[in-house]
């Protein structure tokens, strides 16, 4: 299995679909031409792909300075355990390692074990790396 990462946003709408039913957000899923259009205008979304199938994605929003927040980290169930979801967290670290703040959004608080070994810290009630 080779994995490939990018930072272009060259996904179709039925790749994103694919990926957010595979993890059951049923709810993003819902709103295809809403997920799509918010995916091409975020700042930065990372994917991972095997061949042609979009496998993994993350996806942060910023403030273009200061803050940085990771909306979406998501792989294919069937393709969890290989190290996809830290490298995509890895690269959005290495983009805004000169931000003050990278912070979580609140949906992805019962993961904070993983985000911690990928160097997060707890501070108050938000998991942030700065």
């Amino acid at each position: 299995m080779e994995i490939i990462y990018k930072d272009e946003k060259d996904f179709t709408k039925e790749n994103i679909i694919e990926l957010f039913l595979s993890v059951d957000w049923q709810l993003s899923a819902s709103n295809p031409d809403k997920l799509y259009t918010a995916l091409i205008n975020s700042p930065t979304v990372f994917t991972a792909w095997e061949n042609n199938k979009l496998v993994g994605l993350a996806r942060a929003l910023d403030d273009g300075i200061l803050t940085a927040y990771i909306h979406y980290v998501l792989v294919n169930p069937k393709y969890q355990g290989k190290g996809i979801a830290s490298n995509l967290v890895k690269m959005i670290k290495n983009k805004y390692k000169d931000y003050l703040y990278i912070e979580l959004m609140p949906d992805e608080k019962k993961n904070v074990s993983f985000y911690q070994k990928l160097g997060f810290n707890i501070v108050g009630s938000v998991t942030t790396n700065g």
